[in-house]
């Protein structure tokens, strides 16, 4: 989740204000300036040079997220960043904020499936002060049971604005998982149980930070108008005091094959017409398929020329909305470390039943897999994808958070150059024959979200 919203992501993919590269060279030749090293704590840190205006960008990633916590802890990482803006022995709370806005910067959190990213940017005068902050939260925090109950109260305030009192209650991000897949790191409540975030106790908090929140478990990078042996040189100089502790082992995230399709239906006493969340599991991420599927997903879903839009709103009439994609609503089809799904979510009119928005998404889904897209459809789609990834390249901090994240997951950051290329690559047969073996009823969950209301009314007119 992020720290002060919950959407859009503090990171989230921009415009493509990049297109000249990606038009006018190859999207390989154009590779920034990037080097990494790794620390005697085991800090792997990633500087890349952008002397386009005098600014920076900072990310640190911890291999922590929603699907990382342990059981008992549901909600945990989530409430974890939070803990961290709280202050530390040195730096109580208030003083990140302070040096970083005083400086005419920014900061924030966000916490995704598989890590817990801090992000800054501020002119470059100030990035002393914004590695000194970082690495003195690093070493240690305001451990104080009024700190964690401050912030367990935002939390769970969080968590009734954005779940309990929103129109469909994000069922689509949190209830679409849990019915989709069978293991608790990816089925569970990322925003977490209120009974195990009240049990919590100062202890366990403590227990959280000494096991996730090593310098072995986190990467740093750092974009912007700097020369990267002098970076190097700062952060040895402000993080290589922080002692190193064993890097807790991952869990197994593993999924049981799905062999059936599974439907279920929920009430909502907010919503004033009805939803359907529709998920596919996708391939794993490195795996052959993997950009296929996100040049599928975008093709069904990005905009209204989406084929999804085009057959359910446009042509049918059977829907009032549809937004979606692989890993949505939690990140790029690019940045996942575990099981995740190809996401739908439709509003449709009380006067259209169910079947009917199945029937014509089922429709819209076979064409692709039985004729796949056109070349013009393609390249469309392609573009804008490869475009929106440059655009997010050119501004550090996104930069420097996608850097992060791709050492974090893989221990190199050479896709987020390589994958631009890669997706000029794909083919129509490759999308056509993605949709035909991932798109299919065995393969996916469906949660109909209909107002409470509506179906109250419905009872009582069977009665009469």
């Amino acid at each position: 989740m992020n720290h002060r919203r919950f959407f859009p992501s503090a990171v989230a993919i921009c415009a493509g204000t990049l297109l000249f590269f990606s038009e006018a060279l190859p999207s390989q030749q154009w590779k920034a300036p990037t080097s990494m090293k790794k620390l005697s704590n085991g800090l792997t840190v990633v500087v890349s040079e952008d002397h386009s205006a005098p600014t920076f960008g900072v990310c640190v990633s911890y291999g922590i997220g929603f699907r990382l916590e342990p059981e008992g802890r549901t909600g945990f990482a989530h409430l974890f960043e939070h803990l961290m803006f709280e202050g530390t022995p040195n730096a109580p709370k208030g003083v990140l904020d302070r040096v970083i806005e005083g400086g005419g910067g920014f900061n924030n959190g966000d916490t995704r499936y598989d890590f817990t990213e801090y992000i800054e940017s501020a002119p470059i005068s100030a990035l002393d002060p914004v590695l000194w902050i970082e690495a003195d939260r690093m070493k240690t925090l305001d451990f104080s049971t009024k700190n964690l109950d401050n912030q367990r109260n935002v939390v769970e305030e969080e968590v009734r604005v954005n779940v309990l009192n929103q129109p469909y209650g994000l069922f689509f991000a949190i209830d679409l998982p849990g019915k989709a897949f069978d293991t608790y790191p990816n089925a569970h409540n990322f925003y977490g149980d209120f009974k195990d975030l009240d049990a919590a106790k100062i202890e366990d908090v403590k227990a959280f930070y000494e096991k996730y929140y090593t310098p072995g478990n986190a990467v740093m990078a750092i974009v912007g108008d700097v020369k990267s042996d002098e970076v190097f040189a700062k952060v040895e100089k402000y993080f290589s005091q922080i002692p190193s502790r064993s890097s807790p082992a991952k869990p197994k995230v593993d999924e049981p094959e799905q062999k059936a399709e599974r439907r279920s239906a929920e009430t909502d006493k907010l919503a004033k017409v009805p939803g359907l969340a529709i998920g596919y599991r996708m391939p794993p991420r490195k795996s052959a398929d993997a950009l296929a599927g996100a040049v599928a997903g975008e093709l069904l879903h990005n905009g209204q020329a989406s084929r999804l839009y085009q057959a359910l709103v446009k042509d049918k009439q059977v829907a009032l909305s549809v937004d979606g994609g692989v890993n949505w609503p939690l990140g790029t089809p690019f940045e996942y470390a575990g099981p995740t799904l190809m996401t739908s979510f439709i509003v449709y009119p009380p006067n259209v039943k169910e079947d009917q928005v199945i029937a014509a998404y089922d429709g819209a889904v076979k064409d692709l897999a039985e004729k796949g897209p056109t070349q013009q459809d393609l390249d469309r789609i392609v573009t804008k994808m490869r475009s929106d990834l440059y655009g997010n390249l050119e501004i550090p901090i996104n930069r420097a958070s996608a850097l992060s994240h791709a050492v974090l997951f893989d221990g190199s950051f050479d896709s987020v150059y390589q994958v631009p290329e890669e997706l000029s690559k794909v083919t129509a047969a490759q999308v056509k024959a993605f949709a035909a073996k991932y798109l299919v009823s065995s393969n996916r969950t469906i949660i109909n979200r209909t107002p409470a209301a509506a179906d109250a009314a419905k009872e009582k007119g069977a009665g009469q």
